[in-house]
């Protein structure tokens, strides 16, 4: 006959899962607190990597779903980036410390029934925005692994709703760079820089193929909710990224 206690391994009590999920709620908000300043890893230290990559290591335990590949429901919809141990990536942030140009949202959209993934990242020029996305198709492999193979890369046209002004000096990594002396040169082509994005700004967006064998990479997904996901990659990098509710993808 079983005893109470295996019983309650076997079939954990109302009182097991409410203290279970206030668990997951305190690592979330930790992890959230962690992140919040790191510019999405960029500028994080030693110590807060290693403090981001415990609460997420804790996290991955108390995973409410162990298989997230077969929840495609909750997989489905548009995923913003908060965190990334990539360092590959951390050019591309850095570029947010330059005058003319902000790194805005970087996301990852899946739609499952078509085995879609999409990759974008926002640029915040100036002028305006535009855009850069890669269209990927992937293949589930097991209940946490996507294989993932990028086929289609898209520039698109920017978005003009600004008008330049040129700051006196600007701060890039850890450096200051005086522009006072750019001042007449910048504004003399400012016009004709407007126009030539003007110009730009109305042509369809630009496709190009994506032909690498880096371009197939596999992706494991650790931590899946209703609004929080994990990722690791097959380089060892991991991913935070938190869904964007407002974001429809039908």
């Amino acid at each position: 006959m079983a005893t109470s206690s295996s019983l309650s391994a076997r079939f954990p009590t109302k009182l097991q899962i409410s203290e279970d999920a206030n668990r997951t709620l305190e690592l979330k908000q930790a992890l959230e607190d962690s992140i919040h300043s790191t510019e999405r890893g960029l500028q994080a230290n030693a110590e807060t990597r290693s403090e981001i990559m415990e609460l997420i290591g804790q996290l991955e335990a108390h995973n409410p779903n162990p298989k997230p590949l077969e929840c495609l429901d909750l997989l489905d919809g548009k995923w913003v980036l908060r965190y990334t141990s990539l360092s590959e990536f951390f050019p591309l942030l850095a570029a947010g410390s330059l005058p003319f140009i902000k790194v805005g949202e970087i996301s990852q959209s899946i739609k499952a029934s078509e085995s879609l993934m999409v990759n974008s990242v926002a640029f915040i020029g100036a002028l305006g925005t535009a855009s850069l996305s890669a269209n990927a198709r992937f293949e589930i492999c097991s209940p946490k692994r996507l294989q993932i193979k990028f086929e289609e890369g898209i520039v698109g046209a920017p978005q003009l709703d600004n008008v330049l002004d040129l700051p006196e000096s600007f701060t890039f990594l850890g450096q200051k760079v005086d522009l006072t002396a750019f001042q007449g040169i910048f504004q003399s082509l400012q016009s004709a820089t407007y126009t030539i994005a003007r110009t730009i700004s109305g042509q369809p967006p630009l496709k190009f193929p994506i032909k690498s064998e880096n371009a197939q990479p596999w992706l494991l997904t650790t931590y899946l909710d209703e609004d929080l996901r994990i990722s690791r990659g097959d380089n060892g990098s991991v991913f935070v990224f938190v869904k964007d509710v407002n974001t429809s993808l039908e």
